[in-house]
């Protein structure tokens, strides 16, 4: 049996992998408290409370008793430092951090930081946002500005991509707040400032985003590492596009590009090709050509290097810009192929948007009652989660739908089952 802390600690994390609450977990065989105090290492568990978990955890016991290999945290940090490069040490260091004993908050935070970072990158933003949630509290307890800073950027840009603004805000200012306050770097100081700046622009707020892009370029932008001031501008593009000025956000993304070369960051030099073509789908009109070629550098390299989200995030574009060069019947099949795998990694916003681009692909295609019912499902709930220039491009699209619908041939009777007005009021 494997003892305690450690039993507890593995509980929590499979519980926690799994999705489910202490009181799913413990359905009408055990208390919520039992679970609470094994969970926290006050009580040692029973054969029977063992054989019971691993049922409802759909796991065989020995996934929750297996003795620990005795490598300590610490060790197992300089092994995946000193690893050869391509080397996944993830569930060693997995491993590793559930048998922790505590001892270390500083040798914990950093194992967490490494395995948060991956999460994100493999598109697992609910693993990702558990484990930044105790990053923040060990960066509490370390006393460390630089990392309670970092991890505040870091947990805005994972619940960012989940979608939940009302929790990536506090913690964009937070993070710019601890910056400012301590006079941390200006990396720090730009980090926060730019996702704060991301999440003003998808919540509506122009004006505000606007001006934080003003202090962006003003006063940081001149001392940014290229990397960083690649970044900086591919975010000041954002904002100019969703204000209209289109031809600044070009002008904007060109200059990020140059910064970025692939030599020295090839990750940045692929991620800002496919945000880039992103951006220019999006401009009105589309900036079809351009973003063609950007996504192309892209894709070339991704498909040798790609991380399976990395994947996914191409195939979208692959589709959006499908539908803007007319190839309707391949933009379906791009779409609807990736809509349907089970593990769709994509972000929220990414996700609503090809799902956006499906719906209006099924009225075109004479499915109207389907793809307007999904715009308004998709609208509300942006909607409702203050994601209100996600929301726009929903609505906007809906009513573009519409117009087209009335300008085609559709199937004798479809549109007279659609009220326009009613639809855009939903």
């Amino acid at each position: 049996m494997l003892e305690q802390p450690h039993f507890g600690r593995r509980l929590k994390r499979l519980r926690l992998e799994r999705g489910m609450s202490q009181a799913n977990l413990v359905g009408e065989g055990l208390s919520t408290g039992y679970l609470s105090r094994l969970e926290s290492g006050e009580r040692r568990p029973t054969e029977r409370a063992v054989t019971y978990l691993a049922e409802r955890l759909g796991i065989d016991a020995s996934a929750l008793t297996a003795p620990s290999d005795g490598r300590s945290l610490s060790g197992v940090l300089a092994a995946v430092a000193s690893a050869p490069p391509g080397t996944d040490e993830t569930a060693a260091l997995s491993r590793a951090v559930e048998e922790d004993a505590g001892d270390d908050p500083a040798a914990r935070w950093q194992a967490l930081w490494l395995l948060s970072r991956a999460a994100g990158r493999d598109g697992d933003y609910e693993r990702e946002r558990l484990q930044l949630l105790e990053i923040i509290e060990l960066s509490d307890l370390l006393e460390a500005a630089e990392l309670r800073a970092r991890s505040q950027v870091q947990y805005a840009r994972c619940t960012r991509a989940l979608g939940d603004m009302r929790t990536a805000e506090p913690a964009a200012v937070a993070a710019l707040s601890i910056a400012r306050a301590e006079s941390l770097p200006v990396s720090d100081t730009m980090a926060a400032l730019m996702v704060l700046i991301s999440i003003e622009t998808e919540l509506g707020r122009l004006e505000t985003a606007g001006r934080h892009v003003d202090e962006l370029e003003r006063e940081l932008l001149p001392e940014a590492a290229p990397a960083q001031a690649a970044e900086a501008l591919w975010t000041a593009a954002m904002v100019s596009n969703r204000q209209g000025d289109h031809a600044a956000a070009q002008a904007r993304l060109e200059a990020a590009l140059q910064l970025s070369q692939g030599k020295d960051d090839l990750l940045l030099w692929t991620r800002l090709r496919a945000a880039a073509t992103a951006a220019a789908l999006q401009m009105s009109p589309p900036r079809v050509a351009v973003a063609e070629r950007w996504l192309g550098e892209a894709a070339s390299v991704l498909a040798l290097v790609g991380t399976p989200l990395q994947v996914q995030e191409v195939r979208a574009l692959q589709a959006h810009l499908a539908f803007h060069k007319g190839q309707l019947d391949d933009a379906r099949t791009l779409s609807h192929g990736l809509l349907s795998e089970e593990d769709l990694r994509l972000s929220y916003r990414d996700r609503v948007r090809l799902s956006v681009l499906n719906s209006r692909l099924m009225i075109l295609s004479g499915r109207v009652d389907d793809g307007i019912a999904t715009l308004q499902r998709l609208g509300r709930e942006a909607t409702e989660a203050k994601n209100l220039d996600l929301a726009a491009h929903i609505w906007q699209s809906l009513a573009t739908s519409l117009a087209d619908v009335r300008s085609r041939q559709v199937p004798a009777g479809a549109w007279d089952q659609v009220d326009a007005g009613a639809a855009l009021r939903s």
